[in-house]
């Protein structure tokens, strides 16, 4: 008897394309759209509604029950909150790694099941073999990096067919299936509200206070509209014009102070070691003989590791061959082993 596989479909190419390669493996397919924010904001309408039709015309496309688990109470308190607070608290979160350990493979997994699936599907673009999370062939698309938080488990749980695809590929396929989002454009923006900015978003949330910006010889050179819109390393959006670029390096919530520099070599930008907290292992701790590399955010390049070991207060110490720019707290840093996510932990 063939697996029954629930399919989050957001209403995406990705995961439409992922409803179809499943049906064609011979699994009885059911398409779930996870609706987790449907709120409007200023000038910004969410498009949930739309998503939620296309993929149901893919469904219905593809002959398949779909339905609606509705997450939003949920949502809004394990990852809004947690992004609000994390930046109130002058650090820069990632809510799509969350979303992805507390919704999509906590919440919908658990849901799916209960709901008489035997597994769970999603079109992310990374591979999961034997229990273990490996990255995904497009290494333009990976997003292994937003799933470092998802158990063994969960994984044993779940399918990520278009892991082995390039982007370019996953577009033939859909038009190849003749799937109505074969042209969709991707989402762009905050993950669930679309193209809005996270300024605009925190804005809704968080008063904030005008405070000086400083540069790297003490000169008050601008204002800035509030200490948590800034991050590490962040060269736009300062509103400091004139002569060389300006990059953040550091700011101080109390004092409601923004620090930056004109000198790409200052000290403050580079780190050779962090320090990380919350640590979280998808099979086993990482041994001491192995060899390691760190991403310290989605994107960024992955740097070798000359030392990794756990102090006595749970926090994991890493050494780097290279220094890293723009190390930013708040932020996941992801350890690979080769193509596995070996875990990850929040930059202190």
């Amino acid at each position: 008897m063939a697996k029954k596989v629930f399919v989050g479909m957001s209403g995406g190419v990705d995961s439409s394309v992922t409803v179809a390669l499943l049906q064609q493996q011979g699994y009885e397919v059911a398409g779930v759209y996870m609706k987790n924010w449907s709120q409007d904001l200023p000038g910004m309408v969410c498009p949930w509604k739309e998503d939620y039709q296309d993929a149901k015309r893919v469904a219905t496309q593809l002959g398949i029950p779909f339905k609606m688990y509705d997450f939003e109470h949920e949502y809004r308190h394990v990852v809004v909150g947690y992004m609000i607070d994390e930046y109130k608290a002058g650090r820069t979160p990632n809510p799509d790694i969350m979303c992805n350990q507390e919704v999509k493979f906590k919440l919908f997994l658990h849901a799916a099941l209960q709901d008489g699936a035997d597994m769970i599907a999603t079109g992310h673009y990374a591979r999961i073999q034997d229990g273990q999370l490996l990255a995904g062939v497009d290494s333009n698309k990976d997003q292994s990096y937003f799933l470092c938080r998802v158990t063994e488990e969960a994984l044993r749980k779940s399918l990520m067919p278009i892991g082995a695809y390039e982007k370019p590929q996953v577009r033939e396929l859909a038009r190849k299936f003749g799937l109505a989002t074969a042209e969709k454009k991707d989402s762009q923006g905050i993950c669930f509200v679309g193209k809005v900015g996270i300024k605009d978003f925190l804005q809704q949330y968080v008063q904030t206070e005008p405070g000086r910006i400083i540069d790297q010889h003490g000169r008050d050179v601008g204002e800035h509209d509030g200490t948590l819109f800034y991050t590490i390393g962040q060269r736009q959006g300062l509103g400091v014009g004139g002569g060389l670029p300006y990059y953040v390096v550091g700011k101080d919530m109390h004092k409601n102070e923004v620090y930056v520099t004109t000198d790409l070599q200052d000290s403050r930008l580079w780190h050779s070691e962090l320090r990380l907290a919350d640590i979280h292992w998808i099979n086993d701790p990482p041994k001491q003989e192995g060899t390691y590399m760190v991403r310290t955010r989605y994107r960024a390049e992955l740097l070798t590791i000359s030392s990794l070991k756990q102090l006595q207060d749970g926090i994991w110490h890493v050494v780097l061959h290279d220094e890293v720019r723009a190390l930013t707290p708040g932020q996941s840093a992801v350890i690979y082993e080769g193509e596995r996510v070996v875990g990850s932990g929040i930059v202190i």
